[in-house]
């Protein structure tokens, strides 16, 4: 088993790298919420100028119009499939993030497990040492020396 201090470093290193991965996961999750914000704008954006194009175009509408309408629909449409892949993305690497986080956390509690382990069985083999050296003292104090 390892010894006590190098349990206590591991320990360490581990609850050093359950911090990391947990500002790692934090800003995934920032920028989760960022992107799916950004995409929730482009869409509503999107409706409104759709709405804004109905109700402008009840009146007639110019083939440039038109044309110009279609054109910035279609740049509406590559911003709001770019910004869903990039969501994907930010998706991705949040759950690859919360993997890195549960297996620091997986390695520190194993960490700690050991050491509490090697105190359990320090504190039996002082207990049994502390036995051995009553019974000696019994043993001599009923035999007579």
């Amino acid at each position: 088993m390892a010894s006590p201090s190098t349990l206590k470093t591991l320990i360490e290193m581990s609850e050093q790298e359950i911090e990391q991965a947990t500002r790692n996961l934090s800003d995934a999750l920032r920028m989760v919420n960022e992107m799916e914000q950004k995409l929730v704008l482009l869409q509503q954006y999107q409706n409104d100028y759709a709405n804004r194009f109905q109700t402008g175009s009840s009146g007639g509408l110019t083939a440039s119009g038109f044309r110009n309408y279609q054109s910035f629909l279609e740049k509406l449409d590559m911003a709001i499939a770019g910004q869903t892949e990039l969501l994907r993305n930010a998706k991705r690497n949040a759950d690859g993030a919360q993997n890195l986080w549960q297996a620091a956390s997986r390695k520190q509690k194993s960490f700690t497990t050991l050491a509490a382990r090697a105190t359990a069985s320090e504190q039996q083999l002082q207990g049994k040492r502390e036995q051995r050296l009553t019974d000696e003292h019994a043993s001599r104090k009923s035999s007579g020396h």
